[in-house]
């Protein structure tokens, strides 16, 4: 099979794509999320696979799952992807689908919603072309990877344990390559506690969760090192100016590249103590990603894109990448997983998120050759 023969559009893709983007959905909007699940699910019912909704839980949105006909029913290749996003209800309105030049822009066009259709688009072209993949196919998509996927994960094992192959077509990487390996991610919950008062009138009364927080969230990111880094990215707290602030909650990252050090980082965050008698401070541990290092299964699943990557003239340099994905659960499991199959581009998790157009089309015919040639 001849990857270069399969008639891939950009104009055409793009189109399709467009309604895609324009169905906001934020990880934390279920109604929003399942918009975007309507949509999807349409779509591969007219490409001939029976799609079946599988419902939210803690108040997330639902998962699609396609499968399409085949003869065999032997382990074949999963496609997973996530259909939430970062981006907040009205952000069309200062990141509009827009195509300039060579790129194209809307709130997750890049992460991921680029890559997912460009999947789609691969299993239809093969359909168009008569040729019959040697696994059968399926599709998976979630709902709240953008926050650790806590409500999908055990889902994500259960359908990647019945499969050969997992390909997930996350972002690119900035060189065109892929991803092989991710590092691990733990998400912590924060959460200081002071004591009220009128900050007007009695403001020595009072002890600032707000202050506390600050403090502490200084002293976490300064734990940062080449080996584990530590952010904090939320903050919520106060409704009163006039008041000395009661609670204060956050929420914080830590990645490693060796399981090891995660655990480290994981032991200082838990260790984190209040820094005065008067007031309160606790951390709790949230969503944790696993690291997925590379295997023989691995590295040979790349070998075999690099091939179909030649013949497309492109090259394929592969990594291990921070920023998790739902690749770090399948990998681990020790699932033949390649990731970063999606689209090049950049902005992502940004108001200037694009892809390069053209990538719509060599990552697609990547994408189709894969699908045809793995067994």
């Amino acid at each position: 099979m001849d990857p270069n023969a399969l008639p891939f559009d950009a104009d055409a893709m793009l189109a399709g794509l467009r309604p895609w983007v324009e169905c906001e959905s934020p990880t934390f909007d279920a109604a929003a999320v399942n918009r975007m699940m309507d949509l999807v699910g349409r779509d591969l019912a007219i490409m001939g696979a029976r799609v079946d909704r599988i419902a939210g839980r803690m108040g997330y949105g639902d998962c699609v799952r396609a499968t399409f006909p085949h003869t065999s029913r032997e382990p074949g290749i999963l496609v997973m992807g996530h259909m939430d996003t970062v981006h907040p209800l009205g952000t069309l309105g200062p990141l509009p689908w827009r195509r300039d030049g060579e790129r194209c822009y809307g709130p997750g066009i890049y992460d991921m919603k680029g890559g997912n259709y460009l999947s789609l688009e691969a299993i239809k072209q093969l359909h168009r072309a008569g040729i019959t993949t040697k696994l059968p196919v399926t599709v998976l998509f979630t709902s709240d990877e953008e926050i650790g996927s806590p409500s999908t994960r055990d889902l994500i094992e259960a359908e990647a344990a019945r499969h050969k192959y997992v390909l997930v077509p996350e972002p690119g990487r900035l060189d065109g390559g892929v991803t092989t390996g991710r590092y691990a991610i733990a998400r912590f919950n924060l959460e200081a506690t002071g004591k009220p008062s009128h900050a007007g009138a009695r403001l020595a009364d009072g002890r600032s969760a707000i202050r506390e927080m600050a403090r502490q969230l200084i002293a976490i990111e300064d734990m940062t090192t080449e080996d584990c880094t530590f952010s904090v990215g939320v903050i919520h707290g106060g409704q009163w100016v006039n008041c000395v602030t009661t609670t204060c909650t956050g929420e914080a990252l830590s990645m490693a590249k060796r399981q090891e050090d995660l655990d480290r980082g994981v032991a200082a965050m838990l260790a984190l103590r209040p820094t005065g008698n008067d007031v309160q401070f606790k951390v709790s541990r949230g969503v944790t990603r696993p690291v997925w290092e590379p295997d023989s299964k691995v590295l040979a699943l790349h070998a075999h894109a690099e091939r179909i990557a030649s013949r497309l003239g492109h090259a394929l340099p592969h990594q291990s990448s921070g920023g998790g994905s739902d690749g770090n659960f399948t990998g681990a499991m020790g699932i033949a997983t390649l990731d970063g199959l999606g689209v090049q581009g950049g902005g992502g998790h940004t108001l200037e998120e694009f892809i390069l157009i053209d990538s719509l089309l060599w990552r697609g015919r990547l994408m189709a050759g894969l699908l045809a040639t793995l067994d």
